[in-house]
């Protein structure tokens, strides 16, 4: 049984009409799926507008108390439901959840030698059966990126990793494809140049670009999550334009991940 888990990227999120051009998109995937948003800019607009200040340190937020308060308002809440409610509009019949509904995924606080990333998770867990339930019963599942530790701590967690544990953990049971659409056509060899797109991407080539500083920055926690998905029995990855969702699920746009 196939399954697809697409993650949104933020910039779609902050733009209504592309939100709204993706959500129709996502709404006619065929069978099972699964989407998982991050939060765009809003959570820094709403913490400006309480005079919390915000700090990020290699493009991660940390999470202190009163960030998490805002994260969990606005990625669990506003965007989340927003997102449910569309896609109720068009027909898609979609349960918004996070990491604590139903103990969907727990994670633990995560621990640096060097960096105090404050109330952000790591993923140990996903509760495959629950979420396995809900698929068979035609449910669309939209996840925002809070998790728990199981102890009444809730804990913010990269988008990206949520979408790969998801993959991971239910390709025991799914043929799972997992896509990242985000606002660029692919992985690119010219970050400049959008039409510079690599079709295929081995794990060899992904090291001889880090290697060469071709790729770097957000990309390389993005495709270090699509590696890892594959070694975990996913069965294909695809990074592209959210804009040609259809054409990503068929692999004739953006950049399939592969091994060799």
């Amino acid at each position: 049984m196939q399954l697809s888990i697409i993650k949104i990227s933020g910039n779609i999120i902050d733009d209504d009409s592309r939100l709204s051009a993706f959500l129709d998109n996502f709404a006619a995937v065929p069978g099972k799926k699964i989407l998982v948003h991050g939060g765009g800019k809003l959570a820094t607009k709403v913490a400006e507008g309480l005079g919390v200040q915000q700090q990020l340190v290699d493009g991660r937020r940390i999470t202190d108390a009163e960030t998490l308060k805002i994260v969990t308002m606005v990625y669990a809440g506003t965007i989340n439901k927003n997102i449910v409610a569309q896609l109720q509009a068009r027909g898609c019949s979609a349960i918004g959840l996070t990491g604590a509904d139903g103990n969907a995924i727990l994670s633990h606080k995560r621990t640096h030698a060097s960096i105090d990333y404050g109330y952000v998770g790591d993923v140990d867990v996903v509760n495959t059966s629950l979420l396995t339930s809900m698929l068979l019963l035609d449910k669309t599942l939209v996840f925002a990126p809070i998790t728990h530790d199981g102890k009444g701590q809730l804990l913010n967690t990269n988008a990206d990793t949520i979408a790969q544990e998801l993959a991971r953990a239910l390709s025991a049971g799914f043929e799972v494809s997992l896509i990242y659409s985000f606002e660029k056509s692919g992985v690119l060899l010219n970050a400049d140049d959008d039409t510079s797109v690599i079709g295929r991407l081995t794990a060899a080539d992904y090291e001889d670009l880090k290697d060469r500083k071709v790729i770097f920055a957000g990309m390389i926690p993005k495709l270090d999550n699509a590696f890892a998905a594959l070694r975990s029995g996913v069965t294909r990855v695809i990074i592209g334009r959210a804009e040609e969702l259809p054409l990503l699920l068929t692999g004739r746009s953006g950049t399939t991940i592969q091994h060799a």
